[in-house]
């Protein structure tokens, strides 16, 4: 199976910056399309972004403009640069990952997620 871990997440000011990582383990996978989503409190989880193998990106509106998402094959990580944070981006962020296994065919995969608060 696969394993997702986020990092990167903390405290931040308003228009402030950070940049979340998660990294993929395990044996016998490969990953396909990734993804971040994002959960507040009271509120249902929320698509961020995503990005297929072949690098198409897709951003929800409130994000565009500020978040950037990329991926390192190589290093089977996904990130998540956010600019200039606003006070409504706070929430769980978690990693997303669809993988094909080499045994049992295609699964989706979740990371436990990464608190990002943006407060002065």
């Amino acid at each position: 199976q696969v394993q997702l871990v986020e990092s990167g997440g903390g405290l931040v000011q308003p228009g402030g910056s950070l940049r979340l990582s998660c990294a993929a383990s395990g044996t016998g996978f490969r990953l396909n399309g990734m993804g971040w989503y994002r959960q507040a409190p009271g509120k249902q989880r929320e698509l961020v972004a995503t990005i297929t193998r072949g690098g198409n990106t897709m951003y929800a509106d409130s994000v565009k403009a500020r978040f950037t998402i990329s991926r390192s094959d190589t290093k089977n990580t996904v990130y998540l640069q956010m600019n200039t944070l606003k006070p409504e981006d706070t929430a769980v962020y978690y990693c997303n990952a669809d993988a094909t296994m080499e045994t049992s065919g295609g699964a989706t995969y979740w990371g436990q997620g990464t608190q990002v608060t943006v407060s002065s």
